[in-house]
């Protein structure tokens, strides 16, 4: 198992505690452990298996830094799959390019979900990828494909709900 075991014996008596504090945020225990979990991963590399000196405190900003951007996502993914007003919905914009470590973290998922979006019939997986990894509003995507804009908007919302099924959840 990766890290010292001062390290690791600290995150295991904070374990509970970081939890609690994941799902005050978040408002969901299972979701919240499975950032905790991912907020060890972090930590341990951070530390390179040496013992910090505010090890707790940097756990817990870790803990925050990932659910405060875990419920920025949520609810920017929400209010495109839901709006009703679509041209708000086109103004949501996707995330800048993430950094090396969130690109080391979560190579094995990007791997799941390219292996995803390939069950996807053609069209809706063009306007998922536009969307999501592109960063295309629904009228570019529209446009592109020769559709309306709700039709895109429906065509990305099936794209990620396939997804989300098929990994247990997508940012």
């Amino acid at each position: 198992m990766p890290g010292n075991s001062s390290s690791l014996a600290l995150f295991m008596r904070q374990r509970s505690a970081l939890v609690n504090y994941a799902s005050n945020i978040i408002g969901s225990r299972v979701l919240a452990e499975d950032l905790v979990q991912e907020a060890w991963l972090r930590f341990d590399a951070a530390s390179k298996g040496r013992f910090l000196d505010d090890a707790t405190g940097y756990l817990y900003r870790i803990v925050r830094n990932l659910a405060l951007d875990s419920k920025r996502r949520d609810a920017r993914e929400y209010s495109v799959t839901n709006a009703s007003d679509y041209d708000i919905a086109v103004q949501v914009s996707a995330d800048e390019a993430p950094d090396p470590e969130t690109v080391i973290l979560y190579k094995d998922d990007y791997a799941k979900a390219m292996e995803a979006l390939g069950e996807l019939p053609e069209r809706t997986r063009i306007a998922c990828e536009m969307h999501r990894f592109g960063g295309a509003k629904l009228r570019e995507i529209a446009t592109y494909l020769d559709i309306s804009v709700p039709l895109a908007h429906k065509l990305v919302a099936d794209g990620i709900d396939h997804c989300r099924q098929r990994l247990g959840g997508w940012p």
